[in-house]
């Protein structure tokens, strides 16, 4: 197998003032905890840490080369010194992205962007050579690497595109210069930031920009901002539009589905095409995220039955609606993660699962949830609209915290209320010991709000896993 990158690939990319000894490399990579043998190690400033303090123990785990900036102590012969370390990731990624002969897709979105991309790269990998961005590899920093890390042999890649503020998407999508741009939806997450839906919409629509000729847009038809996306698109010049979702004049439609606590019977019309499918990842949200993919896969050029088909292998991961079963007691514990992010769409997304999801006898729903972020002045409200979704869960008891989550609080009937606590970890105890064989928890919150502590707290006052 051919290398990722050979040193004079590298120097053509990059124009270095100095040059390390040649060399042959198979991966990319800015974190030293996670170098390969062989890596080219980037060392890129940080708001609180310096990526040229970390070269040493870079190259100790078996980086092959350093990307630095200034002069440094020994290894000389493994250095590769040029003016700005984040200009050259950026170079080394368009050197990646132009030698590639892939078909490329972009994917946006203010909810479902990473589960799309997800399925979508699972749909391809099933039928040839595929790249994807890693876990959440989507801003300044994770495109570039997603692009240098493209194989050369790649039939098809997925790059997933994301924002918080105004001007973040379009030099990433420049960059990626894809053939078929998503856009999952539009909804009010960041825009504490952005000021309005429709900022965020203009925002999104970015991605478009620098699309490769005859680029198609699969947007989502049932989306109030549709219309806007579509002036966008043409705007950029795309060529054509593919909606998405339940409405009639979507290209791909949803027909019927019957939702399970376990995934969904999908029946679809993608063009013409009539297809039937089963959706291993549970949520009626996960049924629209899996039309996207599909028309996706159909514009990129693959098999569409074989796509349909490789979609009942997909599942949630951990921290986006992943499943796990506790052994509690004499019985179990369903746990349904979300704890990896939240904004007012994926949070009645969840709790819409978690109403169809059934506790085993004697067993309840319960809810934790923590704070919504970027949300600005529009937090209070954005959180105390979630009581009717709240109520419609049939969660027993609610659990949360955050200072935000007191909006919702107060609109919450007092034979649901739990616990209100200030953080994550002051609710953590509570929500572990309110548990019993039986109950069904679903948690959620912002990254920032570290919902993972509660997800660890339950886990922990468990008896080991369990299967279903």
């Amino acid at each position: 197998m051919s290398a990722l990158w050979t040193s004079d690939e590298v120097q053509r990319a990059l124009s270095p003032i100095a040059m390390s000894a040649p060399f042959e490399a198979n991966g990319v990579t800015f974190d030293s905890r996670a170098v390969a043998d062989g890596d080219i190690f980037f060392a890129l400033p940080g708001e609180t840490t310096d990526g040229h303090a970390f070269v040493a123990d870079a190259l100790s785990r078996g980086a092959g080369v350093a990307v630095v900036s200034r002069e440094m102590m020994g290894a000389a012969d493994k250095l590769i010194r040029v003016r700005d370390t984040m200009k050259a990731l950026v170079a080394l990624g368009r050197a990646g992205r132009q030698r590639s002969e892939a078909r490329i897709a972009s994917i946006t979105g203010s909810v479902g962007k990473t589960s799309t991309k997800d399925a979508l790269r699972a749909i391809l990998s099933a039928q040839a050579p595929t790249s994807a961005s890693a876990a959440s590899f989507n801003n300044h920093v994770g495109v570039p690497i997603s692009l240098a890390r493209l194989p050369r042999d790649a039939r098809y890649g997925v790059f997933e595109i994301g924002m918080n503020h105004p001007g973040e998407i379009e030099p990433l999508a420049r960059q990626v210069e894809a053939h078929v741009g998503v856009i999952t939806n539009v909804e009010a997450a960041h825009i504490g930031h952005m000021g309005s839906e429709e900022a965020i919409a203009d925002e999104k629509a970015c991605l478009f920009a620098g699309m490769r000729p005859g680029a198609v847009a699969v947007l989502n038809r049932d989306n109030r901002h549709y219309d806007r996306l579509v002036h966008h698109a043409g705007a950029f010049g795309v060529a054509k539009i593919v909606g998405f979702g339940r409405h009639p004049a979507a290209e791909a439609r949803l027909v019927a589905c019957r939702l399970q606590d376990s995934g969904s019977d999908v029946q679809a019309l993608i063009g013409s095409r009539r297809i039937e499918y089963r959706l291993g990842a549970a949520g009626e949200h996960w049924v629209l995220n899996s039309l996207a993919a599909l028309a996706a896969a159909d514009a990129l050029g693959a098999d569409l039955a074989q796509a349909a088909t490789t979609l009942a292998t997909v599942r949630a991961l951990p921290g986006r609606g992943a499943r796990r079963w506790l052994k509690f007691g004499s019985g179990k514990v369903e746990l349904l993660d979300e704890s990896y992010n939240a904004n007012p769409a994926s949070m009645r997304a969840m709790l819409a699962v978690l109403a169809r999801t059934e506790p085993a006898p004697g067993g309840r729903r319960l809810l934790a949830m923590g704070d919504m972020r970027e949300l600005g002045e529009h937090a209070d409200a954005l959180h105390a609209g979630l009581a009717d979704a709240v109520a419609a869960s049939g969660a027993s008891q609610v659990f949360l915290c955050g200072p935000h989550m007191k909006a919702l609080w107060h609109k919450l009937a007092a034979a649901q209320k739990g616990v209100h606590r200030p953080d994550s970890a002051a609710l953590a105890g509570e929500v572990a010991g309110a548990l019993r064989a039986g109950d069904v928890i679903a948690i959620k919150g912002s990254l920032g709000s570290r919902m993972k502590a509660v997800v660890d707290a339950v886990v922990a006052a468990a008896d080991g896993e369990t299967g279903q």
